[in-house]
C-alpha cells in the first residue's frame, strides 16, 4: 500500500507521462487506469481556481473519465515536475503537495504551479482540493483566447 506521499507523486508522474504523449493506445488505455487506481471508488476532488466553475469529481470512473477526456496539447517537447515538496499535517491521511509542472510546449517553455491539499486513506485518494494557476495552463498550451472567450461568455453566479 502507498503511502500519502507515494500516491500524491505517483498521479503527478503518472499526468507528466500522459502529456508527454508518444503513448500507443494501449499504454493510454493503460496509463488511464494507473492513474484512476490512485482514487477511491468514492472520492471528491476539486479544482477550486478552474476559471470556468469546478464540477467535482466523485467516483474513480470520473476520474479516468476526467484523466482521458483529451484536450492534451501537440507539440509538448517536455512535461515534468518541478520544485516539488510534500507536507505532511497532523492528520497522518492529509499531506499538501506543493510543486510546479514544468516544461517546454513548441519551443516555449512555462511553468504551472500547484497545490495540492490530498486525504488519502489506505493508500488512494479520498479527497483532494488541486489548487492549479489555470491562466499560466492556459498561456503555456496556446489556449488564453479561448479561455477569453469561454469567460466572457459565462455569466457570473450571484
Amino acid at each position: 500500500m502507498r503511502t500519502p506521499e507515494e500516491t500524491v507523486r505517483a498521479v503527478a508522474a503518472g499526468v507528466c507521462r500522459l502529456m508527454r504523449g508518444g503513448l500507443t493506445d494501449a499504454e493510454e488505455a493503460a496509463l488511464f487506469d494507473e492513474l484512476a487506481a490512485c482514487y477511491a471508488e468514492h472520492t471528491d476532488v476539486r479544482h477550486p481556481f478552474q476559471p470556468l466553475g469546478d464540477t467535482p469529481l466523485l467516483s474513480r470512473a470520473a476520474l479516468r473519465e476526467h484523466f482521458s477526456a483529451g484536450g492534451r496539447p501537440a507539440g509538448v517537447e517536455r512535461y515534468d515536475v518541478v520544485d516539488d515538496h510534500v507536507f505532511t499535517t497532523p492528520d497522518p491521511e492529509v499531506v499538501i503537495f506543493e510543486f510546479s509542472y514544468a516544461g517546454v510546449v513548441d519551443g516555449r517553455a512555462f511553468t504551472l504551479p500547484c497545490i495540492f491539499v490530498v486525504r488519502v486513506r489506505d493508500g488512494v485518494i479520498v479527497e483532494s482540493r488541486d489548487y492549479v494557476h489555470h491562466v499560466a495552463g492556459a498561456r503555456a498550451f496556446g489556449r488564453l483566447p479561448a479561455l477569453a472567450a469561454a469567460l466572457a461568455a459565462t455569466e457570473i453566479a450571484p
